[in-house]
């Protein structure tokens, strides 16, 4: 959960996330290492008296620098494409839960990879004077997701474009009327998460939060057992 005057990313609560916070840190090194090099050379070049009128070429240093910035450039695309691969692998699901937009709440279907429905359940933000927690983000109903099991997420909505968007997982999707997009999603550890609808869908667009809730299979079968 972020906190107040937070800069950087949320606790990652799925491998995805912290691959990508990973790869942050690691794009960040570069860019730092950059700017420090073009800081460095700018000013010495406009404190320094160095000045050639007669210098009209230097391969070397043309060559250099174009291999350099796309050595670089190589560097940064490799693990990029790697995670583009991965979030993009759906082989290994376990579960389906269908998450359907509407104005303004979220309906969930849970269902296991060979297509038998498990459950259906809406979920709608609790009033402020109900909400014991969070503001604008407690729901009277939670999604359950087991800890270390692929879960395949299809996105859709029932009426207007939304986006189903949790950032401590790293997964966001738009929910568009006739389409179904998907995400894959692999909890790494317990807790609850929390989201909200990103996309301006109307009026209560503010009043879209997202529950999901991380815990062991037992827990899962006896929160089905429940409902």
């Amino acid at each position: 959960m972020v906190s107040w005057g937070q800069l950087g990313f949320q606790d990652a609560g799925s491998y995805f996330m912290e691959e990508f916070i990973y790869f942050h840190d690691f794009t960040m090194m570069i860019i730092l290492g950059v700017l420090s090099y073009v800081v460095v050379f700018l000013i010495l070049g406009l404190t320094s008296g160095w000045v050639n009128s007669g210098f009209v070429e230097g391969q070397l240093i043309e060559f250099l620098w174009t291999i350099f910035p796309a050595l670089i450039l190589v560097q940064i695309a490799f693990p990029s494409l790697l995670l583009l691969y991965l979030i993009e692998d759906f082989s290994k699901s376990f579960l389906v839960c269908k998450v359907i937009g509407h104005q303004w709440f979220w309906t969930y279907e849970i269902s296991t990879e060979s297509s038998d429905l498990l459950l259906t359940l809406d979920c709608y933000m609790l009033p402020r004077k109900g909400a014991f927690g969070m503001r604008l983000l407690m729901t009277d109903e939670y999604i359950l997701i087991p800890v270390n099991v692929p879960v395949r997420i299809l996105v859709t909505s029932d009426d207007v474009i939304h986006s189903w968007t949790i950032p401590s997982l790293g997964i966001k999707a738009d929910a568009v009327p006739g389409r179904l997009n998907q995400l894959n999603l692999t909890l790494s550890r317990k807790g609850m998460y929390y989201g909200q609808c990103s996309e301006i869908c109307g009026a209560n667009h503010s009043f879209m939060p997202i529950m999901l809730l991380g815990a062991a299979s037992p827990w899962f079968f006896a929160w089905l057992d429940r409902l």
